[in-house]
């Protein structure tokens, strides 16, 4: 196909989400494939990092972390089928822990068994007394910040002495993050 052309697709939807696509197409005004069609590139955004074969290991976490949980419950993906996506072919430097694989394939589905598992790994981020049952967004919250700060934040900080405004950044980050919530 020539990277210019557009193709037309045949998709198979319930009749559930033909209503939705039809309420949202009538509630904005617009065609529903216009609807499909934004849904579909959002998607896409959400998960671009899997379609580069170049992004792998700890640099997959920020999108398995933010959208993992709506893949892993789509897919089924178990922790040794996630484990082989987010580590085929990847130095051991920066291949991601089996025990964090596998804290992202149960996050989606038992969040307070995942706190738990994040607690008995022996993460400071998860003994800071959260109730796991009262608030199930604070799990994700701390397996959010455990895994950031061990795979993304600690590449950061390994070059501390190389860029200045970097730190700057880094810096401001986690306070940025924190009022967001």
């Amino acid at each position: 196909m020539n990277g210019s052309r557009k193709q037309a697709v045949s998709i198979r939807l319930s009749a559930g989400d033909i209503r939705k696509v039809k309420r949202l197409g009538e509630r904005l005004g617009v065609r529903d494939s216009d609807v499909i069609r934004f849904a579909l590139k959002w998607a896409l955004n959400r998960v671009a990092p899997l379609c580069d074969p170049e992004i792998r290991g700890r640099s997959l976490v920020p999108m398995f972390v933010e959208t993992g949980g709506d893949l892993i419950r789509h897919f089924e993906l178990d922790a040794f089928r996630l484990d082989a996506i987010v580590n085929a072919g990847v130095e051991r430097d920066q291949r991601v822990d089996h025990d964090d694989i596998a804290l992202l394939a149960i996050a989606g589905l038992q969040q307070p068994y995942a706190l738990f598992r994040l607690r008995t790994n022996g993460s400071g981020h998860g003994n800071s007394g959260v109730d796991v049952v009262a608030a199930p967004t604070a799990s994700i919250d701390a397996l959010r910040q455990h895994l950031y700060d061990k795979y993304v934040y600690a590449d950061r900080s390994d070059r501390r002495f190389e860029d200045p405004a970097r730190d700057a950044i880094d810096e401001a980050l986690p306070s940025a993050r924190r009022a967001a919530v």
